[in-house]
């Protein structure tokens, strides 16, 4: 048996950036730090930033007074803020810079009278945020059932935006029956599914005709991950989602000649590492790695002194600089 683990794969910029930010205000100001929700959707991630003194909430309300405060990289709506203001509290904005675009990509299309359609998964931390943007201008779609109960005004403008961890293919076939049913609706110029999400599920269809089964390294609730064990599925291939190498049955490799690994974007590289060992044990003798560059995508940390009390939509700051290259395809 072999194994051919994907590339890319693991953190992408906007979680080493939400990851980075809770280290550093740790090492700045001491434990406790406070965080609003996971940092990043993955269970080993929020398990060691927990012992080394950070405290995850699920309200600010769960927060002391004036304490330094860090909101996830999944985005939050705008009440969060205003809270935070509110408890005086010294926060920190770890929100991805690619949710923070479709924030502004909402208010902005509001502004001028449009509707919302989000294509997402209602309850998604990302998607809270997003819909908080604006919840009386905006609809929310998953499935072709929504799009056929949805109801537009001929004369009502209208966007089409995603969460931005979504499935291409499932969100590009959504898209098309949107278009259909109300050809006025606008799609913006850029993609809202980010350019990790989208280099790990190409990475995956690479990887399809050559694997019996897919091993995806991620947590249960990281909607990234998931997707790439659908896109397996879609092809055919047998694929898990799991945490480490401790979830792995063993009779997922019985007559399995090439089994594949990859990782969403919230898994640390270790737990990777993990599994491969745990491949070699269990009767995998060669391991390779698709050839792929590297994705040279960068942000900015965000401001660890002088702490932000405000929401990043009236600062007027620019909220993010980066290097942005295009998908690997």
């Amino acid at each position: 048996m072999r194994a051919i683990v994907a590339k890319p794969r693991g953190f992408c910029a906007g979680v080493e950036r939400a990851i980075r930010a809770v280290e550093l205000a740790l090492e700045q100001y001491g434990p406790p730090v406070y965080v609003r929700k996971e940092i990043v959707h993955n269970r080993h991630v929020v398990q060691r930033l927990r012992a080394l003194g950070a405290t995850f909430v699920d309200e600010l309300d769960e927060v002391p007074t004036g304490a330094v405060t860090i909101l996830s990289a999944h985005g939050s709506p705008p009440d969060v803020y205003a809270d935070a203001q509110r408890r005086g509290l010294r926060l920190i904005d770890a929100t991805c810079p690619l949710v923070r675009k479709v924030h502004t990509e909402v208010r902005r299309y509001v502004k001028r009278g449009s509707r919302i359609i989000l294509i997402g998964h209602r309850g998604h931390d990302e998607v809270v945020g997003t819909m908080g943007q604006a919840p009386e201008a905006t609809v929310l779609v998953k499935s072709p059932d929504d799009v056929a109960r949805l109801t537009l005004a001929p004369d009502q403008k209208g966007v089409i935006l995603t969460q931005t961890t979504l499935s291409q293919d499932d969100t590009r076939e959504i898209m098309d029956l949107l278009r259909a049913r109300f050809p006025h609706l606008e799609v913006p110029s850029s993609d809202d599914i980010c350019y990790a999400t989208q280099n790990r599920q190409n990475a995956v269809k690479t990887l399809c005709p050559r694997i019996d089964l897919l091993l995806v390294v991620g947590s249960q609730n990281s909607s990234n991950s998931r997707r790439l064990t659908e896109v397996a599925r879609a092809r055919r291939v047998a694929s898990y989602l799991i945490d480490g190498p401790d979830n792995i049955d063993d009779a997922w490799l019985a007559g399995v000649q090439c089994v594949g690994v990859t990782s969403g974007a919230s898994a640390p590289e270790d737990i990777v590492k993990g599994v491969l060992e745990y491949l070699r044990l269990h009767g995998v003798d060669r391991i390779e790695e698709i050839d792929a560059p590297d994705e040279g995508v960068v942000f900015t940390l965000p401001r660890l002194h002088n702490l932000s009390r405000t929401a990043p939509a009236a600062s007027g700051r620019r909220p993010w600089r980066g290097i942005r290259r295009p998908p690997i395809r």
